[in-house]
This record gives structure tokens, C-alpha cells and sequence, in this order.
């Protein structure tokens, strides 16, 4: 499972969850540093990423706009890296889950 890391996530998760996420990136990676949240949302759905963010622009667009591309949405106020990093790993069955889920467009993880 390949995800885009959104500019509000540390670039370092890319190497973190490597692991488990391999091919993953950052916005920054991609030329995505100071990309709208559209420009964003259309690299994903052009590359059949799901993006993360703790962003909820990103949920919203989901609403509006459907999917592709996914979208997990971390819910969480200020946490670290690490947290971020657990997250991500203690959900892992439920993103590939997510991945083959032809209806659903965002999932929310806390």
C-alpha cells in the first residue's frame, strides 16, 4: 500500500513505516510542499494513493467529492511523530481493509 503523507505529517513517518507502507511519501517528496489541498487530492486520485492527514479539509472533500482518491484522517490534536507512527501501525489491518473497500471513501482514525 503506497500512501502520500500530507505536509501536516513529519516526512520521517516515510522511512518509520516503511515496513508496512512501502513506497509511501511525503507531500514534500513529490513536490507537494506548499500544494493546495487540491493539487494534493489530484496526484492522489491520478496515482491511486490513499492520502493521510490529520487535516480535515481533506474529509471534507471526501464528502463532496467522493473517491478516488481515499483518505484516512488522523484525529488526533498534537501528538508526535511516534504517536502518529502507532497509529498507523496498531490500524494497519484495517487500511488494507479500507484499500479493498470499493464503497468506502475516508476512514478515521483517533
Amino acid at each position: 500500500m503506497k500512501l502520500p503523507f500530507d505536509q501536516n505529517l513529519s516526512p520521517r513517518l516515510v522511512k518509520a513505516l516503511n515496513d508496512l507502507y512501502p513506497d509511501s511519501v511525503h507531500a514534500r517528496d513529490v513536490g507537494l510542499t506548499d500544494a493546495l489541498d487540491e493539487t494534493v487530492w489530484d496526484y492522489a486520485a491520478r496515482n491511486g494513493l490513499i492520502i493521510v492527514s490529520k487535516d480535515s479539509d481533506f474529509h471534507q472533500r471526501s464528502f463532496l467529492f467522493g473517491h478516488p482518491p481515499k483518505v484516512v484522517w488522523i484525529r488526533r490534536g498534537n501528538c508526535t511523530t511516534n504517536q502518529i507512527e502507532s497509529i498507523l501501525r496498531a490500524h494497519h489491518a484495517d487500511l488494507l481493509r479500507f484499500e479493498q473497500d470499493t464503497e468506502g471513501a475516508f476512514l478515521t482514525l483517533d
